[in-house]
């Protein structure tokens, strides 16, 4: 609102009205001590790199599906960036039906004489999806073609949430029997990707070989993945001298046998013997591996595990620090997330009751402010965080899978991404006297008397921003927190703030969900109140508020796993 026409006594009036309305909105302003917050605005730790607009999923056929499409331009929308998009299954043989953990699109074929055929039209509609949409692909170039394998049969599997997860693995994660003819497929994909969208377009994308081969979804040795990047490297660089190539999005870098492999890997790249050329090394452009949290049910509840998280990255960006030559290679955490399987629910697996709530939103705030903190402590250059959630077409609504959406409807924890898409800049310096440390997160996660009440904060030439959450790996319910903000390092004397808010009542469609009797077969007019509770919404109206000295001060009660962002434009 301009007060600059009205007359002095009728600004007063309009100023004291937004003060009270801003105070019944965040509680007693300095008259409640709590958790104290600092925000120094001067003090830049480093570029707001948007690590977070990375997403991926198994299945590939979601993408051109109607709530795929829907939740893509949504994703696309919350980020001033291009935001990067991974998926499984790209080569997988099939006729393009989805299913839990499986996607095909006939890439590959043979005929009778053993002759390739290629197949784009499958690829085309998924990559078509992210390019109209400004995106950009982490192109993963796997699994193995049916007429390739080693090992082709059973070939398709149907796996379900409660079967046990290693059915999946068939003939798709076999080596391939003529590397030479798994090369020129690659070869003829990267150069039909050129054709299709522009060079410059596809030097923009990332290429990479298959996905956590350190464990089953890899069923050849480490050596037999050392040859096969070799040669896939080499024919994406034949194809385009300019393409992005890296890998190995190994998982579970804090086991001492998944941190072996990785380094193996790395040496291999920069020492080793290519296979595909016989010269030393092979290309290397990014470094890519996968960071998973360990949730339990413990005494009746969930029990997150953060730390199992971020020791996986602590120990990843560690071996790329200890090799001089890679230390600012861009890393990207290929799935970086609470634990392993997207497609497992909460009715077979009850720990993952984490993912339709606020939990999920606060562990996600929480722990992307520790992924930061860690790249900082290790020099590293971290360009990408890939949270493995996207959607499950026509599934249950809420049956808790870890996806951002259900059934067309936003879950609380895209309402996240949706603030970090506000977060521009630089980040900037944040103490908390209620926030856990760097290592005590990371070494012994949160899990003691108290909770994390943290922040992360930006500024930008003309704007700020200020994350906070109030989050616990045990999933209970404990009163509110009153947090003190002190927000230093403003020239001017007034400031608009926007306060959005994710907690029981706001941006929460899950709970909305629940208070209409959680219906499967919502009405017309329930879905689109669903989608509008989806939403990211304010605490309360924006208020221009008063500095003093170049600080505000911003008192509010934050109840558990809630995040708010405050928003201040001047």
């Amino acid at each position: 609102m301009n007060t600059s026409f009205m007359n002095p006594l009728k600004q007063l009036i309009v100023l004291l009205l937004l003060f009270i309305s801003w105070e019944n909105a965040f509680g007693q302003t300095q008259q409640v001590s709590g958790v104290n917050i600092r925000v120094d605005l001067n003090k830049a730790k480093g570029k707001m790199e948007p690590v977070w607009a990375w997403f991926g999923y198994d299945e590939p056929n979601y993408t051109y599906m109607k709530d795929g499409k829907k939740l893509l331009s949504e994703l696309a929308a919350l980020s001033p960036v291009p935001v990067y998009v991974r998926v499984h299954n790209l080569l997988t043989t099939g006729d393009g039906t989805p299913a839990l953990k499986w996607g095909s699109t006939n890439a590959y074929r043979e005929d009778k004489k053993g002759r390739p055929i290629y197949n784009w039209s499958i690829i085309d509609s998924i990559f078509d999806t992210y390019v109209e949409r400004g995106m950009k692909p982490i192109a993963q170039i796997g699994f193995m073609p049916e007429a390739l394998s080693v090992k082709p049969q059973p070939y398709r599997h149907y796996w379900q949430p409660g079967k046990p997860y290693k059915e999946i693995y068939t003939g798709w994660a076999y080596p391939p029997k003529d590397y030479n003819k798994w090369a020129e497929l690659v070869y003829q994909w990267v150069k039909h990707c050129v054709a299709r969208y522009g060079e410059k377009e596809v030097e923009s994308w990332l290429w990479e070989l298959w996905n956590e081969p350190n464990i089953d979804y890899w069923q050849g040795t480490e050596e037999e993945y050392h040859k096969l990047y070799d040669y896939t490297a080499d024919a994406v660089k034949r194809a385009l001298p300019g393409a992005k190539m890296g890998g190995p999005d190994s998982t579970g870098p804090r086991w001492d046998k998944a941190a072996s492999f990785l380094r193996n890997f790395l040496e291999h790249c920069l020492r080793g013997k290519n296979y595909a050329t016989g010269k030393v090394g092979a290309p290397l452009d990014f470094i890519a591996f996968h960071a998973k949290g360990d949730p339990k049910v413990v005494d009746s509840h969930v029990r997150m595990n953060i730390g199992a998280q971020l020791k996986d990255i602590s120990k990843g960006f560690e071996i790329v620090a200890s090799f001089p030559e890679l230390k600012q290679l861009p890393i990207v955490i290929g799935e970086s997330d609470p634990e392993g399987c997207a497609a497992c629910g909460m009715q077979t697996n009850p720990e993952n009751a984490y993912r339709n709530g606020t939990m999920y939103s606060s562990y996600t705030a929480a722990s992307f402010a520790r992924k930061y903190a860690l790249a900082d402590h290790y020099g590293v250059n971290f360009k990408g965080a890939v949270s493995w959630s996207f959607e499950f077409e026509n599934q249950p609504w809420f049956y808790g899978f870890r996806d951002l959406a259900t059934n067309g409807v936003d879950k609380p924890v895209l309402n996240v991404f949706r603030m970090f898409g506000m977060m521009q800049g630089h980040r900037v310096e944040v103490t908390s006297d209620g926030a856990y440390s760097l290592a005590q997160a990371r070494d012994s996660s949160i899990r003691g008397s108290r909770p994390d009440i943290g922040a992360l904060a930006s500024k930008d030439t003309s704007t700020a921003a200020v994350m906070l959450w109030n989050y616990h790996d045990d999933d209970v319910v404990t009163p509110a927190q009153v947090v003190e903000v002190q927000i230093n390092g403003f020239t001017k004397e007034q400031v608009l703030v926007t306060h959005y808010r994710i907690d029981g009542q706001h941006s929460n469609a899950y709970e909305r969900w629940k208070k209409m009797g959680s219906p499967q077969q919502p009405t017309a007019e329930q879905i689109n109140e669903l989608e509008q509770s989806g939403q990211l919404h304010m605490l309360s109206s924006p208020a221009w508020m008063k500095t003093k000295e170049g600080v505000l001060l911003i008192s509010m009660p934050l109840p558990a796993q809630a995040v708010s962002l405050l928003k201040i434009d001047w």
